[in-house]
């Protein structure tokens, strides 16, 4: 915990801005042993559906949890897990995927990135990226953004190590 604390406390203290952005290079790939919790309380929010209204309520519901802790994020770390229909949020666009034929409000996203100032990240599943034939460098460039080799295996390991486990509807 206190490599965190440290951290925060340091761009807290000197005012910096956590960036919404990163370089242009894809997201950082995690092995399941690199997963850390390091808050005392931490969970992890299950994606694996594709209704923007469902994701829009996930991050209300993520906004209301941070709330509750004075929006403090060495009180509280949350993570989204996202597979299948999950990932499309966090795609530059929807062209060559299964749901090319939707849109997703931009709006949404930039929600998203709004709650990332507190230490959100949200872990993408590259078995959902092969399955579905979609290639990764069609995921948003954000450094707050990961890939995981399966987002269901790091939903249990995730537990392991402490996180509480939400899903919204």
């Amino acid at each position: 915990m206190k490599n965190r604390r440290e951290v925060f406390g340091a761009l807290i203290g000197t005012g910096a801005v956590l960036a919404a952005g990163s370089a242009a290079a894809n997201p950082t790939a995690l092995d399941l042993n690199s997963l850390k919790r390091d808050t005392d309380i931490a969970c992890l929010y299950h994606c694996d559906f594709g209704n923007p209204a469902r994701f829009s309520q996930m991050l209300q519901n993520m906004l209301n949890h941070y709330s509750a802790y004075d929006f403090d994020p060495l009180k509280l770390k949350l993570v989204i897990v996202a597979h299948g229909a999950g990932i499309k949020f966090f795609l530059e666009d929807l062209a060559d995927t299964p749901w090319e034929k939707e849109s997703i409000d931009p709006d949404l996203y930039k929600r998203f990135t709004g709650i990332t100032k507190y230490g959100v990240e949200a872990y993408l599943c590259r078995i959902t990226y092969q399955r579905l034939k979609i290639d990764p460098a069609k995921t948003r460039k954000d450094a707050f953004l990961k890939f995981v080799p399966s987002g269901v295996a790091t939903v249990g390991e995730l537990q392991t190590k402490g996180f509480g486990y939400l899903k919204v509807g």
